[in-house]
């Protein structure tokens, strides 16, 4: 039997009562113990030994000597007992002194135990003992928290920490205590300490959030009118963000106690904290923006859409549009829209000239932000509708426009996304007519051949139709609008223009699946009820038969790539038409099928290429079959056998194998019908006269884009076999191991679905007649009786193993893969034994010669890792570690990799010694290199500041980038969304993969990157260190009227915790300068290099005065820049310099004070034969870029002298430009 958690609990607590407490003694190990035990233990048993565990507690709390750890231990203890107490027991006198011990705790010095204790109080005081709202103990713990602020001028520090607990607390105060809480929290700022006023906004943050529970109106109004006045300077990032957080909760918990009175304070606020977003940091303009956004989303009641503190608000909006908020205009936006969002139709005619200006900015050349003022006008649009849109922002598309009036196309494609439960009628008047002019104009430039202007009329007629979409989103006036005459004009216009066609469609689609859809909900809301829903339906339903012969036309002549929208519209309208409408139309799309397939022949060669598909429609009998299973969802059984029957005659042939696919797919949409409709009842009557027989005999004859409806049919079928029809497993099984091989992914996920429902339905038990599967009937008693087998998962197994016998390696692969997916599946349904018993089979394949075999072995080895439990695992590692090293170091295709994933996976399961200790002799190089890349990982997780934290990050940012391409190599496979392809598929190690060959590279740029990385470090820690002395002081910035009086009450707000006198200067680069009418720019390169020069010699100078002696020689300049110096190359040899006074010092980046005073020239070379191997035109070389730069000498026109000598008849010798100092090109 287990042993239950009491039982534990129960051994600790006598052990502890039995042992003397005592730091050294046993009380901290059993009182350890006990914080883990006490969670898993039922409040009850820790309600009746409650005394019992205090006063042994107790105990170890008293001891002074008490150490970190047993602390700890003690509050998780305190905190799971304490929180298993009802409301009666908190009235004992014990537990409320235990609750003052933890606070008491939540103010100690030491960090680690004063953050456990606070973890507990908030987690106490937000979980109350039921039935109470507000936990007995908040009363106590109000009356610490008030005793500890009043003192913060004597304790600062504990004020601190009382206030961080505070912020924790997610509670409900006493409503006693609750306005002394907020007094006391406010008067904290007076203080004139940053950080305490900081900490208390953001206490005060956390208290409001539930203080709409604990205040009434004006306690509430108070408090608020108080915080208002606290407003710290905007040049205090710390303190103006939690300034404004606690505003913002608090005016929303206004909002909900007295909006009325939240609302005539709400234009006072935002002008209040409007000058943040201008004035603040990045950081507070954006929570400024954020407090502004929620108040207006909050705080505006609907019946103050239209009053004057709404004009207010915009006027302050509009105010943010002017150039001085510049550098906060994508703010700006987004409170434009938000208040475009709340005041909705209202918004018209009071945000007109702010829409207007919006847009004038829109549509300036320069004007960076569009993308952000196009969502501002779309939230108008949406907000106000499309007519008052356009009403106000005209598009000017007409001919006869004035030329003062500016056009707005650009408006077209941003209305398409944005409208929304908009009148219908509106684009029947006025947008159907725009179209229609636009369409005239295009057709009068084809006239006329002038072919641009044509494109772009018609591209805007086809833009004024793509909106079409957007009124059919749910219109309140469908009955009324979608007249007869509207719906002729569609019907029309989708059948002769092609290009308007799929917005024409995908608008009415859209409009019949919003009216069926609120037709079916009894609680619909929006534009349309119910009863008016159901009306719109009906009124739609009697358009259908004339759409639906227009969209048939429309199908069959419509390529097959470019008709998918229109198979979408003609499923729309079936959905809204009775079923005798849908059965005759039904009847006379299989006499034209019928017809068809007389007729029809296979497609040629020629027929079957991309150009030709996408030219042509298809076959009629392709299209007829398409429509006719289009129906099966609204077919009876007379009409559903009808399909069926086509359907198998369809599957049988193997002719042409697009139509035996539509079979399939046919019998399919049939199968996947629910359980009480016709087509399903028809489906199970013929399952074993008709189906299964068929599915057998035309397994020889499936075509290669079959195999997917096929094994998906297989996959419905299976999930609802009989224990008659289970001998369809035993037959399909091979079809369904085969075809997770299968080229296409979609058929490999069929065929893993397949495995698995066929598993499923073993699971279920049954009988199995193997004699129906193999196909013999006639046998005698005995025989009959040893063809029945019992369904079972574990039979199931054996029977796809049975393909591990095959003689092909791509069968033998393809079992191996199906066993690893099922067993996956199944792991908790068959015994251990037996899973061993599939492991050693499977791992006698790892070794196989073949890749296919052994690398589906491998990936059966990854699944067995996580299958098989730690015990059995351990005891099997030696065997499955020496079959998975056979490929360690193979590195095609990845082999070698994979099994590093395997053995990565067994370390994190078993531990590194586990592993070394099963790994054979040969391979301790390997298991080093593990134990150096675990332990590396396990660095950069630890994150600790030290030497090696850079190369570690690098270390881990290589990793990332190798698994990633090692996961995508690793067969190229998707994820289907399931736990077994991250098992098989997925990102296996945590560790770097460098290898132990290039240990000696890896070792010196660890070396560097590590004294880098010290230098980095150290340099951090002084920045940090600065940062930190910077924060602890404070600066005072004063008015123009004179000293700061401390005594104010707003004197605090003078305060700020960065320096505001602080100015950050951007660099800008230097002006050209004008030499002989010519711009030069200067090389910012050599620029650096002079400043740098310069800075040497004058610290040598300086040094050279400090000391009182005269200039010495600079040696190592002088080794550097002189003839005879030398230098080390990579191989630690000396090398000496071999230079002439002409050369140029590339390699040397100091020079002396004259030099770097003066531009040098390089002397132009003497052509002598001492010079020949000099390279012609190096000066005007550039040091960066790929081409000539002009150093104040002459053009660089040409770099080879030509010279009449040096030309040969039939070739050309340049000099100088080769290391044998000449090239010969042959000139033909």
């Amino acid at each position: 039997m287990p042993v239950e958690p009491a039982s534990y609990f129960a051994a600790l607590l006598t052990l502890l009562e039995q042992t003397e407490v005592g730091p050294k003694g046993l009380s901290g190990t059993i009182i350890y113990l006990l914080s883990i035990i006490l969670p898993f233990v039922s409040h009850s048993t820790l309600r009746a030994k409650f005394a019992t565990m205090m006063a042994v507690l107790s105990q170890s709390l008293d001891l002074e000597s008490a150490d970190v750890a047993l602390l700890r231990s003690i509050i998780c203890c305190l905190e799971a007992v304490l929180v298993a107490q009802d409301a009666g027991s908190w009235g004992q006198l014990i537990a409320q002194g235990t609750f003052k011990s933890l606070l008491a705790l939540a103010t100690d010095s030491k960090p680690k135990i004063r953050k456990r204790a606070q973890q507990a109080v908030s987690r106490l005081m937000s979980t109350p003992p039921p039935p109470a709202v507000v936990h007995p103990a908040a009363g106590i713990m109000a009356q610490f928290v008030l005793e500890s602020l009043s003192n913060a001028k004597v304790d600062l520090q504990v004020a601190l920490q009382t206030l961080q607990m505070v912020k924790q607390a997610d509670m409900l105060w006493p409503e006693s205590a609750f306005g002394r809480l907020c007094e006391a929290l406010m008067q904290l700022p007076k203080l004139n300490t940053p950080f305490v006023t900081a900490l208390s906004f953001q206490a005060l943050e956390t208290v409001f959030s539930r203080a709409a529970e604990s205040l009434d109106e004006d306690q509430f109004r108070d408090i608020l009118i108080s915080i208002i006045d606290l407003k710290p300077n905007t040049n205090d990032p710390l303190a103006s963000e939690a300034w404004l957080k606690i505003v913002q909760k608090g005016y929303s918990a206004f909002a909900v106690i007295s909006s009325e009175s939240c609302f005539q304070s709400l234009p006072d606020l935002i002008d209040l904290v409007f000058p943040d977003i201008e004035l603040g940091k990045l950081s507070t303009r954006e929570v400024a923006a954020q407090c502004i956004w929620a108040m207006i989303r909050d705080c505006i009641p609907e019946d103050k859409l239209e009053s004057a503190g709404s004009a207010r608000i915009i006027k302050t909006l509009t105010s943010g549009l002017s150039y001085r908020f510049r550098e906060s205009w994508t703010l700006i936006f987004l409170l434009v829209a938000a208040m475009f969002q709340r005041l909705g139709k209202c918004a018209h005619p009071s945000m007109d000239a702010l829409m207007t200006e919006i847009s004038h900015m829109r549509m300036e050349p320069e004007f960076e932000l569009k993308s952000e003022a196009d969502a501002v006008l779309g939230a108008a649009a949406r907000a106000i509708g499309p007519e008052a849109f356009l009403s106000v922002l005209p598009l000017n598309l007409n001919a006869d426009q004035h030329k003062d009036q500016v056009g707005r196309a650009w408006l077209l494609p941003l209305m398409k996304s944005h409208i929304r439960n908009a009148p219908l009628g509106y684009f029947v008047q006025t947008m159907v007519p725009l179209a229609d002019s636009l369409a005239a104009r295009s057709q009068q430039f084809v006239s006329q051949s002038r072919d641009i202007e044509a494109k772009v009329f018609d591209a805007l007629n086809q833009q004024v139709w793509a909106l079409f979409g957007g009124f059919c989103n749910v219109p309140s006036d469908v009955s009324e609008s979608f007249t007869a005459e509207f719906a002729e004009r569609l019907a029309t216009e989708m059948f002769e223009s092609t290009t308007v066609r799929p917005a024409i469609c995908n608008g009415v689609q859209t409009l019949l699946k919003a009216v069926h859809a609120l037709a079916r909900e009894p609680s619909a809301s929006g534009p349309l009820t119910q009863e008016q829903a159901l009306a719109a339906e009906k009124h739609l339903a009697q358009f259908a038969p004339q759409y639906l012969s227009q969209l048939f036309n429309i199908f069959a002549q419509s390529p097959g790539s470019g008709r998918g929208y229109v198979m979408d519209t003609i499923n729309a309208f079936l959905a809204v038409i009775t079923p005798a409408e849908i059965n005759a139309t039904f009847v006379k799309v299989c006499n034209m099928l019928n017809g068809a397939l007389k007729t029809h022949t296979p497609p040629s060669a020629a027929e079957l290429t991309n150009s030709y598909l996408e030219a042509n429609p298809p076959p009629a009998a392709y299209t007829m079959m398409d429509l006719a299973t289009s129906m099966a969802a609204y077919l009876d059984a007379e009409r559903a056998q009808m399909l069926l029957h086509a359907a198998f005659v369809l599957a049988k042939q193997s002719d042409d194998a697009s139509l035996q696919k539509k079979g399939y797919k046919a019998i399919c949409r049939l199968a996947e019908q629910p359980a009480d409709s016709p087509a399903r009842q028809l489906i199970g009557s013929a399952m074993t006269t008709q189906l299964i027989p068929m599915l057998i005999e035309s397994a020889e004859t499936v075509g290669p884009s079959s195999r997917r409806d096929r094994l998906a049919l297989i996959a419905l079928l299976s999930h609802n076999l009989t224990d008659e029809q289970l001998h369809f497993i035993p037959a399909m099984l091979s079809e369904a191991i085969l075809g997770t091989k299968d080229v296409n992914e979609r058929a490999r996920g069929s065929a893993f679905d397949a495995l698995l429902a066929m598993g499923q339905r073993m699971a279920q038990g049954g009988v199995i007649d193997m004699a129906a599967a193999t196909g013999v009937t006639e046998a005698g008693d005995d025989m009959s009786m040893q063809q029945q087998q019992q369904a079972s998962i574990e039979e199931f197994f054996k029977m796809t193993a049975a393909g591990l016998a095959a003689q092909t390696p791509h069968m033998i692969s393809a079992t191996i893969a199906a066993i690893s997916r099922v067993l996956f599946e199944f792991q908790d349904k068959v015994s251990t034994e037996f899973t061993l018993e599939i492991m050693q089979t499977v791992l006698m394949f790892v070794a196989h010669k073949n890749r296919e075999i052994s690398k589906a072995s491998l990936g059966f080895v990854k699944v067995i890792t996580v299958v098989l439990p730690k015990e059995v695992l351990l005891q099997h590692l030696e065997e499955i570690v020496e079959s998975i090293l056979r490929w360690s170091h193979e590195y095609k295709n990845q082999m070698g990799l994979k099994c590093r994933h395997i053995l990565d996976r067994l370390v994190r399961r078993l531990g590194l010694d586990a592993v070394a200790e099963a790994t054979p002799k040969g391979h301790e190089k390997l298991i080093t290199n593990m134990r150096k890349r675990q332990q590396r990982a396990k660095r950069g997780k630890e994150g600790s500041a030290g030497a090696n934290d850079d190369s570690d990050d690098d270390d881990e940012e290589r990793h990332v980038g190798a698994m990633a391409k090692a996961t995508a190599a690793a067969g190229g496979k998707k994820s289907f969304g399931n736990a077994y392809e991250d098992v098989l598929y997925g990102s296996e190690s945590e560790f770097d993969d460098s290898d132990d060959e290039n240990d000696n590279v890896n070792g010196k740029s660890n070396a560097k990157g590590g004294a880098k990385g010290k230098a980095k470090a150290k340099q951090g820690s002084k920045s940090d260190s600065g940062h930190a002395a910077g924060a602890r002081g404070a600066w005072i910035k004063e008015d123009a009227d004179g000293p700061l009086d401390f005594l104010d009450r707003s004197a605090f707000t003078h305060f700020a915790t960065a320096d505001p006198t602080t100015v950050k200067t951007h660099r800008t680069p230097a002006a050209p300068k004008m030499k002989n009418g010519k711009l030069l720019f200067e090389d910012p390169e050599e620029e650096a290099r002079k400043a740098k020069a310069t800075a040497i010699a004058a610290a040598s100078s300086t040094t050279a005065n400090a000391e009182g002696e005269e200039a010495g020689e600079d040696y190592y300049l002088q080794s550097l820049t002189s003839k005879d110096g030398y230098y080390r190359a990579a191989n630690q040899k000396i090398k000496f310099h071999k230079r002439k006074p002409g050369d140029e010092d590339d390699d040397v980046e100091m020079a002396s004070e004259d030099e770097a005073a003066a531009p040098q020239k390089t002397p132009a070379p003497k052509r002598t034969k001492s010079n020949e191997g000099f390279a012609y035109g190096r000066e005007f070389r550039a040091k960066k870029a790929q081409g000539d730069v002009k150093r104040g000498n002459l053009d660089p026109f040409a770099y080879v002298p030509l010279n009449p000598k040096s030309m040969k008849k039939g070739s050309l010798i340049i000099k100088g430009n080769s290391k044998k100092g000449k090239r010969t090109r042959n000139m033909k």
